[in-house]
């Protein structure tokens, strides 16, 4: 007999010989001990995992002619010296047809496995159809088939495997019992790889043997097809024996050591562009196909984004124990985020490979977008630098890099010379990150002319005046009212609200009131600034000098429900809403801060002095955030 390729020549031939099955052998030799045997089983799983090989063992299990219990069976294992043994291992049984239905698949075919079905087996208990890529069959000829699967003879048995169980129909689905195999793990491939070795007389290195394993990617007859052109390949020793070398095997497959990816990495990391590109400029001039090295590239990241998340030595990580280390040495480079981000631009990257023409183009492109990406800060950490003085990354093993950005002061510039902390706390009570920040809002000039001095904005307190007021007439829906400190003038003025009439200062003076003393007092310092307008049956107050996103912080749905509870005690409308005013000017006169409060202390700070003089800026709110 010629020359066996190892996949067939280690074929499992007993349901102990499988490797990474156990859920499905132990199933079917209960089955076999109870006589609880279906008529119909469906196998479906990866490529070259033992969905074939585990429906022959049980075609020599159920037509063994050997007693279970016996000596040459004691278990309902098949024995594999009998007739029907070695005629299913040889694949010449008269009793156990395997079809190809990838070119079996029409209705003309089921119909002629049909009709064969009808008659009793030729010597065996069991006459049984294995059909392989069983979701190759035709549509027409699953339905031919119905019938058969849901009322078969009782001699007859059908054994599908499929890489594509979605594919059969439910109506066939339902007939047949189903074990879903499992990808072979890492350790199992590299057990088996090792046994072969031994009994093949082959010198193999343990992380040459583990390259093979990895590169089966779960399927064991995929490692051993490359350990079988691997051992084809090698060199071999004083003995003629064949010696297998990790870097002969990588230079067969075409792969790329991950020590190469590791420094990769590190470049990226370090934000470094130009040895990013020397290392892929290397890798392309040596043969490596770009689209190979992205796929490589993607890998090496999953693997570090495992090691981050579960360690070195996590079941996520089915690579050798040197791999696991490297991973997780690049995994101490990244934050978890940042590991993620990562992975997200290769991948796209490797999407953009397969329909581009210009490939290096496309890798280069991604590779940069890694480096790029690593220079970005969050927003959160950008604040709190600005708040410290000391902009760093957390987090990262790395030296800080350092960005350049026209919101972010340097060092020198930011750092208070006040031991006191504009946000009510001493220098170093608390962690940056763990206190929230006021937001300090301010809009840099963009005029080159010098500007005046930077004017600071407070809402004023209203202030009582001794003007008698001019009786007016009440006024009618839709007109406006200018806002500002609270009159005398204006006291004539109301809005006429369900029957009730109540100034329109009123309204204003009890909501600003009522949010202050409820604790929103950034809410109640916005709203005194606001505009109030009656329009039909809607109350509309405009705030000027604040974006949509501060004010939706600031007036929030506690605020907002206070706001409509005010309203409605002095007879206003049940519905308003809360804008930011374009155009809306606030109010000219400019009081002083009220001692104590954060808008004291965020204006006296002397970084918030410093970046009102290096933006030309001016401050127009000051938001407290700290209990939101």
């Amino acid at each position: 007999m010629g020359y066996q390729v190892l996949a067939r020549k280690y074929r499992p031939q007993k349901f102990a010989d499988v490797a990474g099955q156990d859920h499905v052998t132990r199933t079917l030799l209960n089955a076999l001990t109870q006589n609880r045997i279906a008529h119909g089983y469906i196998f479906s799983g990866h490529r070259g995992i033992g969905k074939t090989t585990i429906a022959r063992i049980l075609a020599q299990a159920l037509n063994c002619r050997t007693e279970i219990g016996s000596a040459q069976r004691p278990t309902p294992e098949p024995c594999g010296v009998c007739d029907s043994c070695v005629e299913i291992r040889q694949g010449n049984a008269v009793d156990v047809i395997e079809i190809d239905a990838a070119t079996n698949r029409g209705i003309d075919e089921i119909r002629e496995l049909r009709d064969a079905a009808r008659y009793s087996p030729a010597r065996d208990r069991y006459k049984i159809y294995i059909l392989d890529e069983a979701h190759q069959i035709t549509e027409a000829a699953f339905n031919a088939l119905l019938k058969t699967l849901e009322e078969p003879p009782s001699h007859i048995i059908f054994m599908m495997a499929t890489t594509e169980p979605e594919n059969i129909p439910q109506t066939i689905r339902s007939r047949c019992q189903h074990f879903s195999f499992h990808a072979v793990k890492f350790d199992d491939i590299l057990t088996q790889l090792k046994m072969i070795a031994g009994q093949e007389s082959v010198e193999a290195e343990d992380a040459a043997l583990a390259l093979l394993a990895e590169a089966g990617d779960g399927s064991m007859r995929d490692a051993l097809s490359i350990m079988d052109q691997a051992i084809a390949s090698a060199p071999c020793d004083a003995n003629n024996h064949p010696v297998l070398s990790t870097e002969q095997i990588r230079e067969l497959m075409g792969s790329v050591p991950n020590t190469v990816f590791e420094h990769l990495l590190e470049a990226v990391a370090a934000g470094e562009s130009a040895p990013v590109m020397m290392q892929l400029n290397d890798l392309l001039n040596a043969g490596h196909s770009a689209q190979s090295l992205a796929r490589q590239i993607v890998r090496y990241l999953r693997n570090t984004l495992m090691s981050k998340l579960g360690g070195e030595q996590t079941e996520l990580l089915q690579i050798s124990a040197d791999e696991r280390a490297r991973a997780a040495r690049t995994a101490l480079l990244f934050g978890e985020e940042e590991i993620t981000r990562n992975l997200q631009i290769m991948l796209r990257t490797f999407d953009d490979l397969n329909y581009r023409q210009e490939q290096r183009f496309h890798l280069e492109l991604g590779l940069m977008k890694l480096v790029h990406a690593q220079r970005l800060l969050p927003l959160e950490e950008l604040l709190s630098g600005v708040a410290s003085g000391t902009p760093v990354r957390s987090g990262q093993s790395s030296a800080p890099r350092t960005v350049a950005t026209p919101r972010t002061l340097s060092a020198s510039q930011s750092t208070p010379t006040s031991p006191r902390s504009p946000f009510g706390f001493s220098a170093g009570s608390q962690p940056v990150m763990q206190t929230a920040a006021p937001i300090v809002e301010s809009r840099a000039a963009v005029a080159a002319p010098p500007l005046p001095a930077p004017r600071i904005e407070i809402p004023k307190e209203p202030a009582a005046t001794t003007t008698t007021p001019t009786p007016k007439p009440p006024v009618g829906f839709g007109e406006t009212f200018p806002n500002g400190a609270l009159q005398e003038s204006k006291l004539a003025e109301v809005i006429p609200m369900n029957g009730a009439p109540a100034r329109i200062e009123t309204v204003q003076q009890a909501v600003v009131s009522a949010l202050a003393q409820q604790g929103h007092a950034t809410a109640s310092a916005l709203i005194a600034t606001g505009r109030f307008t009656l329009e039909a049956t809607n109350l509309r107050i405009e705030v000027p000098g604040i974006g949509k996103k501060m004010l939706a912080l600031t007036v929030n749905a506690v605020a907002e429900k206070i706001i409509k509870q005010e309203v409605q005690r002095l007879g206003g409308p049940a519905r308003f809403m809360v804008i930011p005013g374009e155009g809306v000017a606030a109010t000219s006169t400019v009081a002083a801060p009220i001692a104590g409060s954060i808008q004291e202390a965020a204006l006296e700070h002397p970084m918030v002095q410093k970046a009102k003089e290096i933006f030309n800026a001016e401050v127009r709110s000051v938001v407290d955030l700290r209990n939101k």
